[in-house]
Order: structure tokens, then C-alpha cells, then sequence
């Protein structure tokens, strides 16, 4: 017997969905065509920008071509994230848009617009205060326009690559990809997301749903003359709810920043946020003109439940990664830093050591499974592996494997004590000179003795530190100088492999199921953040 299918309703009839156009643009066309068709397209995207793109419509520019100007989709156009606008390209290669005083593609308080395969770039004047994809949401009680998509583009020549804004708290964008993007030679940012001053009373977010993979920002250089803010950053996520920056690189940016402004670039780092993940990145050689940040990945201020994993840095100004805040108002709680690789850093500013924590109310950070390696500058100077300073409750620092060539293992900050500051089943290795640990004003020379003075590296009145040799491959300080030198990272002997403290079953935090490397975590844990190398 056949099946019965009854439907009521419209349901059972299709709903009429108006047609939707393609125009087309190539240097060959005629500002004269009707540009729906490749033989007969519009010459100039000025033509272009008269058409108002309906949901559904396309704008392609013809591929390897260039052209001079910008395409803009405001609030009477678009609107629809289940039938995109879409502005990219067509034949062979990338079309290029070179912007003159403007953003290349331009969002303007509208939804559902997806942009891809395009290279952008900006004039002097772009370079100065534009957006080369500027996202941009001005309306008041808009809410957030939904849908935009960016793939496939490289952009460079603007203030910001990829700028994301929205002026009022929940006003903005929501579920916004941006993948497979090079974005370089921008002045302030590669990418950023940005909207209004947070209110910790009143939390909001102008964004939501922001994914951003695959990734490289570099040589965003700064400006010399920006003594009033940071500028030279990679990847900045602001004001913005469930976020993440995956599979991506931020290198090299920041050299220009100006030596006077009162912060300083970093690769890829979060503020104003909550729920944001960055995993499995690097960031190196990033740069400060300043004396703060230059920092590998970070979380400033006011950032809440909010994740850094599986990232490498080396060769950054400052510290590898970094947890800040410089706001005693709560509102920078419940982080987390773990399984993360951190080699050499600290090259201009080795104060801040290989793995920070500082700001005035930094509470419940944990930082754990973490491997970091610090040795001399080129100058001679050495940073700690770990520092921390004053203004921070309930942070825990457990399982991390710590190695240092001349420098102290940690800094610690007079103010913190075992009331809010907790070191358990790390790893402190000496390799060069003196085994050295700075807590306030006191200088240790033997874990054992450090311990029994401040009541660290302790667990119901036993001593749980170790100081064993990592066993890295090719020699005790390995040179990670390429990504591809983060297996030098992964111990060759088993001297740590299941020595780590049981997170889940001690203190109920989630351990993670595998290593950097992707390999699956037993119980109980390795010290730092890889199991010993299976080759």
C-alpha cells in the first residue's frame, strides 16, 4: 500500500520568489549596456553603484581586470540572508577594485551579502580612514543585520582590511564568515570588529556569531603618528558575542606603531567579548612601538568566558599570550589559556615574560597544559616563562611545562599570595644558569624551599612541581624560527607524558581530550602542551 501525503495550506503550493539578476562589469563593456550579460556588461563600477541589488542579485566584475572605485550596498538593498547578494567575480582569476577615498565593497546597514574572490586595494587616501570591506551599522535599534559572508579576497592599502562596526550595544552583525583572506599593508588592523564602549552594569555586544578562518593577516604596520591609540594590529575581535578565529595567522605586523601611543598592537587578541574561542593559530614576530603588547594572542579588557587554545607564538615583542585588564569592574572572568605552544617571545619586551597575566581585576583565569620556552635576546636579555602581577583573583596555573635559559622561571608579583593566585603540577626547568624563581621581593633557588615559604606547588600538604628535563628534540632550548618547527616543541622521552595533575576529577575543569598535536590526553595529563613525539 502507497503512502498517503495530505498538505494544507500555502504549504502545499510554492511561494513566489520575485527574479532575481546578474550584471556584469569588464573593461571591454559599454556604460550604454543593460550589464545583464557578459558581452553586454557595463564598463565602470559608477554604473554600477545606479542599480539597486535586490535579494538575489549578483554583481560580478570580470576576472583579472581592474577597476576603479567602489561598490556599495546600503539599507535600501540586499536585506535577505536567505537570498545573498553577491558581489565577486567571473571568468579567469580575481577581479581587483582599486578604491579611491573609499572603501572597496561597502555594507551599509543591510543584511544578507556575500563577497568573494576579489582583490582590493586602496589609495592614499583609503589608507588614511577606510574600511577595505567596511560592515558598517549606524541605524539605532536596528537590532543585527544577518548574513554577510567574505571569501576569497585579498585587501590591502586601507586603514582596516576587514572592519565589522556597529555604533549601538546589540546594533551590528550576526553570523558573519570570513574565510580564506589576506589581508596585508593596512595600517591600523588587518581585521576588526569594533562598536560602542562597554557598560559591565549593562552588558551588550554590537555582534554575534562572527567566524573568522583561515586567515593571514600580516604586514598591517601601524601608524608613527598615532600617539592616541594601537594601531598595527592582526585580528582583533571587539564588541562581540560567540566568537571565534580558527585555522588562522597573524605575522609581522605592527613595525611602524608609534613608539608615544598608550597601547600597542597584538596578533590576535579579543576586548569588550564573551564566548570567544581562538584555536589552532599562529602569531609571530608581531611588533610594538611601545613599551606594552607586541603580543603573540591576548585577552583584554572586559573579555568573559572566552577560550585561547592549541595556538603557537615565537618571536613576538611581547608576551606569547596574555590575559589584561585594565577595568577593576568584574567583567574579565571565567578565561581560559591552555595547550598552547610559546617559544622565544618577549623579544623587545622580555618583562612580560612568555605567558602574562597583569591588569588590575583579572578573576577565575586558568592556565594550564601550556609549554613555554624563553631563552636570551640578542641584547641578552631574558624574560620569565611566567609572569604574573598584581590585581588578580582566582587564577590557577596548573600543568604547564616551564623552561627558561638564564631567566627567572616566574615572576610573581609582591601582592599575590596562595589567596588568589594557585601554581600546581607545573614543570620549572632551568636549563642555563641558576634555577631562579622571583616571588615579590624574594628570590628562590630551590623549588623545594619556595614551595614550603609560599604554600605553592602544593596539593593537600604534598609538593606536586616537578623540575624535569622536557627532552625537546635536537637539544635542550629548541629555535623555533617557521610554524613549521612546532614539533620541536614536543618532548622525545616520556619524563612528563602522565605526570600532570587530574583536572576533571581534582578541581572539576575541563582537561581537553587531546594535546596540540592533536594526539588523544590519558588520564592523568601530560605536563605542558603535547605528549612525547610518536616518530
Amino acid at each position: 500500500m502507497s503512502a498517503l501525503i495530505t498538505t494544507t495550506g500555502c504549504a502545499a503550493t510554492p511561494h513566489y520568489a520575485p527574479a532575481s539578476a546578474t550584471y556584469y562589469v569588464s573593461p571591454r563593456g559599454d556604460d550604454a549596456n543593460d550589464g545583464t550579460d557578459p558581452g553586454r556588461a557595463w564598463r565602470s563600477l559608477a554604473r554600477a553603484e545606479r542599480v539597486g541589488l535586490q535579494p538575489g542579485d549578483r554583481l560580478l566584475l570580470a576576472g583579472g581586470a581592474r577597476f576603479g572605485g567602489t561598490v556599495t550596498v546600503d539599507g535600501t538593498e540586499a536585506g535577505d540572508a536567505d537570498r545573498p547578494v553577491v558581489i565577486g567575480s567571473y571568468g579567469e582569476g580575481r577581479a581587483e577594485i582599486e578604491a579611491e577615498g573609499a572603501p572597496g565593497v561597502s555594507v551599509h546597514n543591510t543584511a544578507g551579502v556575500r563577497i568573494h574572490d576579489l582583490t582590493l586595494s586602496g589609495d592614499r587616501a583609503a589608507h588614511k580612514g577606510y574600511g577595505g570591506i567596511s560592515l558598517y551599522n549606524d541605524r539605532p535599534g536596528s537590532g543585527r543585520f544577518d548574513g554577510i559572508a567574505v571569501a576569497d579576497v585579498t585587501v590591502s592599502g586601507f586603514r582596516v582590511g576587514i572592519a565589522v562596526g556597529g555604533i549601538g550595544r546589540g546594533d551590528g552583525f550576526k553570523n558573519v564568515t570570513v574565510d580564506r583572506a589576506r589581508l596585508h599593508g593596512n595600517k591600523d588592523a588587518g581585521l576588526l570588529t569594533y562598536g560602542p564602549a562597554f557598560d559591565p552594569a549593562h552588558p551588550a555586544w554590537s555582534h554575534e556569531d562572527v567566524e573568522i578562518t583561515n586567515v593571514e593577516a600580516y604586514r598591517n604596520t601601524g601608524d608613527p603618528g598615532a600617539d592616541d591609540r594601537h594601531t598595527g594590529d592582526g585580528i582583533v575581535l571587539g564588541a562581540v558575542r560567540d566568537a571565534a578565529v580558527r585555522g588562522s595567522s597573524a605575522h609581522d605586523n605592527g613595525a611602524d606603531a608609534a613608539r608615544t601611543a598608550p597601547s600597542g598592537p597584538v596578533g590576535i587578541w579579543a576586548y569588550d567579548a564573551t564566548e570567544v574561542v581562538l584555536e589552532r593559530n599562529t602569531a609571530y614576530r608581531n611588533h610594538t612601538g611601545s613599551d606594552v603588547d607586541g603580543a603573540g594572542f591576548g585577552f583584554d579588557e572586559n573579555v568573559s568566558h572566552s577560550t585561547i587554545q592549541y595556538n603557537l607564538a615565537f618571536h613576538n615583542d611581547g608576551p606569547g599570550f596574555y590575559a589584561y585588564t585594565r577595568e577593576a569592574n568584574g567583567a574579565h572572568t571565567d578565561n581560559s589559556i591552555r595547550y598552547n605552544l610559546t617559544a622565544d617571545d618577549g623579544r623587545r619586551l622580555p618583562r612580560f615574560g612568555g605567558l602574562a597575566v597583569y591588569g588590575h581585576d583579572v578573576r577565575d583565569l586558568r592556565l594550564y597544559q601550556n609549554t613555554v620556552v624563553m631563552t636570551a635576546t640578542e641584547e641578552g636579555d631574558s624574560g620569565p616563562a611566567l609572569r604574573l602581577m598584581d590585581g588578580q583573583s582566582g587564577v590557577t596555573v596548573r600543568n604547564n611545562n616551564f623552561v627558561t635559559d638564564r631567566s627567572p622561571l616566574a615572576v610573581v608579583d609582591e601582592g599575590l599570595d596562595e589567596r588568589n593566585v594557585t601554581l600546581q603540577g607545573n614543570n620549572y626547568r632551568a636549563e642555563q644558569g641558576r634555577w631562579t624563581l622571583q616571588w615579590g621581593d624574594r628570590a628562590f633557588h630551590d623549588r623545594a624551599a619556595w614551595s614550603r615559604a609560599t604554600g605553592q606547588e602544593q596539593l593537600d600538604g604534598h609538593p606536586v612541581g616537578l623540575s624535569a628535563d622536557p627532552c625537546f628534540p635536537g637539544g635542550a632550548l629548541p629555535a623555533v624560527d617557521s610554524p613549521d618547527d612546532a614539533h620541536l616543541l614536543a618532548p622525545d622521552c616520556s619524563a612528563l607524558a602522565d605526570k600532570g595533575l587530574d583536572l576533571k576529577e581534582l578541581f572539576g575543569a575541563d582537561a581537553g581530550s587531546t594535546d596540540y598535536f592533536g594526539r588523544t590526553v590519558g588520564t592523568p595529563p601530560p605536563v605542558g602542551a603535547a605528549l612525547p613525539r610518536s616518530d
